[in-house]
């Protein structure tokens, strides 16, 4: 299951960069996002490592996440280690004109005693619904916080 979702905000890449690369504060941002765990001392960067208790409805994971792609300003790319595996990634582009625009794409799979293609038919709208929310949650703290 691929899922892109983006947002556009008032406030610039330099501006939204810092939120974005706070890892622990995604969870006052992220609806589905409970609490995020570190394991071990770096927050930032490639090889960061952390646990995600993510709740979808009554449905709750600790998804464990790597980071594999870190490049200032512009991205950060994470590898799901958890029972639903995959790969997410965010991206920030300059808007012409001013602003930013958030892009966040998840391709993610759910194992067969999850209900595989089944729990892919789902999810897709519920949560492609989530994180756009999420992102226009991002998009308004950026705006009023970060500009």
């Amino acid at each position: 299951m691929r899922i892109r979702v983006t947002a556009n905000t008032v406030a610039s890449v330099e501006a939204v960069w810092p939120a974005l690369a706070n890892i622990a504060s995604h969870v006052d941002w992220m609806l589905d996002a409970e609490a995020i765990t570190f394991v071990g001392e770096q927050r930032q960067g490639v090889g960061t490592t952390f646990d995600c208790r993510t709740r979808v409805g009554p449905f709750v994971l600790v998804d464990r996440m790597v980071v594999t792609d870190w490049r200032d300003g512009c991205a950060i790319g994470v590898d799901h280690k958890g029972v639903v595996a995959g790969h997410g990634r965010f991206e920030l582009k300059s808007r012409a004109g001013g602003g930013a625009v958030i892009a966040w794409t998840e391709t993610l799979a759910f194992p067969a005693r999850l209900g595989g293609p089944v729990t892919i038919w789902f999810a897709w709208p519920v949560l492609t619904a989530i994180w756009k929310g999420n992102l226009r949650r991002l998009a308004a703290l950026c705006d009023t916080q970060y500009r």
